[in-house]
């Protein structure tokens, strides 16, 4: 069974740091907390869980302060969180299967990332990160802001989770370091430069954001995935500038860089149904929903090719008239997520409206009862 170290860096974490420790702690064979210069009991709740406590000056680099975490690290691997990371209880069972059956072959381990759930704690957006990582490999975290750690194969994908629960607001510090990095000449990479559009666009520079997400397509570096999410974020900026042609154009520029995803045509669709051009808004929430599925359930992606596009297919076609394939939508969303109140209200309103025409099942629909309502 290999020994574990849990590295955190930590500033301020009073509200958090507490239960994220006692969510993880007594799994772990050492605690290595670094603090950047706390002023509550941030260091207080890390000794009562018997952490290893360092000082870091805060340099306005997160990459270095994880590195400085890291090398305080004395097992054979490495386990990174943040403060306002949790393991379910699920999870803990997961990992202590983990721990019990994994071996020294693998460079990383993969868990995923759940961002936001519903109200029953069900993962409706997560992505894959390198949670584990060999010590003795010496990898390094990479970037002042919006660091990642570069690892090399082989890297387990296990299917133990790590829950984000976010307790603070949202801060401009990312977008001062990035103009931090800008006043003292530090070359961007192209991941800095998306990740300084989008906080340009989160913090409403919505010109600003226009102008660099330009400039890394143009640089033409990017990773494909990054080069679809600059167009769809460029195309939000444009909305939000009220400039409804250069929104559409970015949107349908992604299709340069790879096939038709849903989350893209699911945008498009939404554009139709702003300008309530619903046929030219069922015809791209029906592409979204016949497109091969290459994501998982949890993942954005996965919603955009399932219950997110049959839920406005419902609504359009309500708007059409067509209120028993409007409800045979809902139904279809429904099933993907039953959890989801305007699918729930939907199934209400359709069972009053259509009475025993109404179709209702909680599966994902068979051809059959598409037929029933065409």
């Amino acid at each position: 069974m290999p020994t574990i170290s849990l590295c955190m860096i930590v500033r301020n974490e009073e509200n958090s740091l507490g239960r994220c420790l006692s969510s993880i702690a007594d799994l772990m064979d050492e605690l290595v907390i670094v603090d950047t210069g706390s002023t509550d009991r941030t260091k207080e709740i890390a000794a009562e869980y018997g952490a290893n406590i360092y000082d870091f000056e805060w340099i306005d680099d997160f990459a270095a302060a994880r590195n400085h975490a890291f090398a305080q690290a004395t097992s054979e691997y490495i386990l990174w969180l943040d403060a306002d990371d949790v393991i379910e209880e699920i999870d803990r069972e997961r990992f202590k299967a983990l721990k019990a059956t994994m071996t020294s072959e693998y460079h990383a381990v993969s868990m995923s990332y759940i961002l936001i759930t519903d109200e029953h704690g069900k993962s409706l957006y997560s992505f894959r990160r390198n949670r584990l990582i060999r010590r003795d490999c010496g990898f390094r975290w990479i970037g002042a802001v919006h660091e990642y750690i570069e690892v090399t194969p082989p890297v387990l994908e296990s299917d133990v989770c790590v829950t984000h629960k976010k307790d603070k607001e949202y801060t401009q510090r990312n977008l001062d370091i990035f103009r931090k990095m800008i006043a003292e000449g530090r070359p961007f990479t192209a991941r800095d430069r998306i990740y300084y559009s989008n906080e340009l666009y989160d913090h409403g520079f919505y010109p600003e954001a226009v102008e660099n997400y330009e400039r890394f397509l143009s640089d033409g570096e990017g990773w494909v995935e990054d080069n679809i999410q600059a167009c769809l974020r460029l195309s939000d900026s444009h909305a939000a500038l009220g400039q409804k042609q250069e929104q559409l154009l970015s949107m349908c520029r992604t299709f340069d860089y790879d096939l038709p995803r849903p989350e893209t045509c699911c945008k498009i669709g939404f554009y139709f149904m702003e300008l309530q051009q619903y046929e030219q808004a069922v015809y791209w929430f029906k592409i979204a929903v016949s497109l091969p599925k290459v994501s998982e359930p949890g993942t954005e992606a996965y919603s955009a090719g399932t219950w997110l596009p049959n839920l406005q297919l419902c609504v359009c076609y309500d708007k059409l008239g067509d209120h028993r394939y409007a409800d045979y939508c809902n139904e279809v969303s429904f099933a993907h997520y039953p959890a989801n109140p305007s699918a729930i209200y939907n199934r209400d309103y359709y069972t009053n409206l259509l009475g025993d025409n109404h179709v209702e099942f909680n599966c994902p629909a068979p051809e059959e009862q598409k037929e029933l309502v065409q």
